[in-house]
């Protein structure tokens, strides 16, 4: 059955509409909507304050709205799913701080990943079939640590491990991934490999992206939807939305 109200019906991985949440009498989140088509890449800005994090963690399940409609691929009410659920469901999402296993290679991290739901020890002793071992390499591949497999995971850059953990949380399939602050603390250079890293995953899935880094948003070269006072202040082009007079006025202007 699909949730999505027929006037406004089209395919929507992602649906939230009149979403409000509150904290100690603070609206975090005020009345939000936002619509994210399969297969799109957005990147979500806005000052600290303006909901992004509550923002993933109402759609994740983490925080629970105190009304509004939040829906998965047009039928999948989140309100009704708690954390791992909707993890299960096809939701990933990356935080800004990498969780690795900083003892374990960069190849073992990403073998954990792949047969997850054994214990450490177990995982590593499984023996990968053809295919398995052809879908880590591909994932290898894809994040650019190649030359990195047989590194520990401790001993990565700070970009690198970001990579790490965004191919950990590929090779679990989701349709939807939620990216925090990736290139906060990056390299000029990690930087523009993690918005090339993002658009070659955005071909096969969808991505939301929340970034404060301007340059890497425009790397990125997608639609920008502006958050402020947990709601929608203005949508477009990164050009778009520097030109908008309300945008400039509460973020890009301070």
């Amino acid at each position: 059955m699909n949730m999505i109200p027929k006037h406004l019906e089209q395919e929507a991985v992602l649906y939230l509409d009149g979403v409000s949440v509150s904290f100690d009498g603070f609206k975090a989140i005020n009345n939000l909507s936002l619509i994210i088509k399969p297969g799109e890449l957005r990147a979500i800005i806005g000052p600290n304050g303006a909901g992004k994090t509550t923002m993933m963690d109402l759609i994740t399940g983490k925080t629970r709205p105190d009304e509004g409609t939040l829906v998965f691929n047009n039928k999948i009410d989140l309100t009704k799913h708690d954390e791992a659920d909707i993890a299960n469901l096809g939701i990933g999402r990356k935080f800004q701080k990498p969780t690795v296993i900083e003892s374990l290679t960069v190849w073992e991290n990403l073998e954990l990943a792949l047969v997850g739901g054994r214990s450490v020890f177990k995982s590593l002793f499984h023996r990968l079939s053809t295919e398995q071992n052809d879908k880590l390499q591909s994932n290898l591949e894809l994040i650019r640590l190649e030359e990195a497999r047989d590194k520990l995971a401790g001993d990565l850059s700070h970009g690198q491990k970001q990579w790490l953990e965004i191919g950990m949380l590929i090779l679990c399939e989701p349709e939807l991934l939620l990216v925090d602050e990736p290139a906060a603390g990056m390299t000029d250079d990690e930087t523009m490999r993690t918005a090339e890293l993002l658009k070659e995953i955005n071909k096969e899935r969808s991505v939301v992206v929340v970034e404060h880094d301007m340059e890497f948003i425009r790397q990125l070269d997608t639609t920008v939807t502006v958050l402020h006072e947990g709601r929608v202040l203005a949508e477009g082009t990164l050009d778009q939305v520097q030109k908008n007079q309300e945008v400039i006025d509460v973020y890009l202007g301070r």
